[in-house]
């Protein structure tokens, strides 16, 4: 019993999209239903501009990614149109019911973003008030749709900064997951920043098509990432595991169990962190294998 209290995983599941609200997240809370799992979502619920991202098939890093990992079938052929030829449609105004679905379920819920596009692609160029207007209206609109504040935020991408995490400080969020590392700490960037909940493990689009990592063996490749007595965070996406790999994901969820790992919402690992001491680091700028561009990274 010992040893399996040591097997924890950490479940997020980031919702960036129309199409991920609509399809994704019903299909995720019917798996974790089955598994009677519970986990923390974190909502995009204004306008669906992701189609704005096609530019960035410029890039060469960018474009490897999007054919490695078959991007078409996830995000769906309608994704072009997002933002592009006409004003992203508003998905917490459109989707209402998926997202109170999963807070009905009893699932933790928290903020991704008003514009997931728009934070990914200007992070860098926005002001801490500029980010205050847009942590407000997501923050509003989550409160209105589920009845209760969100829990938390995690920023798109793990685009984050130093301007970003000064404009969280003014919400009462009880942590935020901005960045990837391996412990819980609390950011000495600025003297109010919220405890961070770093992002401990790969994403399917990071590392499937690369090093013979396919669908028939991912699944065996992340169990091998996990580490016993570690933070271990898992972030699947609602377009991904929530449409296209669907199966695969409720595979991993009894593969995982029968190995005697546990899952808990990013909350429930925060609340048992608050016992000890928690460390200060430095969320700072760096890359990542898999990604493009710079995203934020523990130090």
């Amino acid at each position: 019993m010992e040893e399996a209290q040591s097997k924890i995983i950490g479940l997020r599941i980031d919702v960036d999209t129309l199409r991920g609200t609509k399809y994704g997240v019903p299909a995720l809370c019917r798996i974790l239903k089955k598994h009677n799992i519970y986990a923390t979502f974190y909502f995009s619920v204004g306008p669906d501009n992701m189609g704005r991202h096609l530019w960035r098939l410029l890039k060469p890093k960018f474009l490897i990614k999007m054919l490695r990992s078959n991007a078409a079938s996830l995000y769906g052929p309608e994704i072009i149109f997002m933002g592009t030829l006409w004003r992203g449609p508003l998905i917490g105004k459109k989707l209402e019911e998926q997202i109170r679905q999963a807070s009905e379920a009893g699932h933790e819920i928290g903020l991704h973003a008003w514009d997931h596009h728009k934070i990914q692609a200007k992070v860098d160029s926005l002001s801490v008030s500029q980010f205050k207007q847009l942590l407000q209206k997501a923050y509003s609109e989550i409160q209105r749709i589920t009845g209760k504040p969100p829990v938390s935020s995690a920023a798109p991408g793990w685009r984050c900064n130093s301007n970003f995490l000064e404009a969280k400080a003014d919400f009462p969020f009880a942590f935020n997951s901005d960045c990837r590392g391996t412990s819980i700490f609390r950011p000495d960037n600025i003297d109010s920043a919220q405890i961070q909940i770093p992002v401990t493990l790969p994403t399917y689009d990071e590392v499937i098509g690369k090093n013979n990592i396919s669908d028939d063996n991912y699944n065996d490749y992340i169990l091998q990432q996990l580490k016993p007595d570690t933070l271990n965070v898992l972030t699947i996406h609602a377009e991904a595991e929530g449409g296209k790999c669907s199966r695969m994901f409720d595979d991993f969820l009894t593969m995982a169990k029968n190995d005697n790992w546990s899952f808990m919402p990013l909350g429930n690992i925060v609340k048992k962190a608050l016992t000890q001491n928690i460390h200060k680091g430095t969320l700072k700028q760096g890359t990542l294998a898999g990604r493009e561009g710079l995203l934020a990274i523990q130090s």
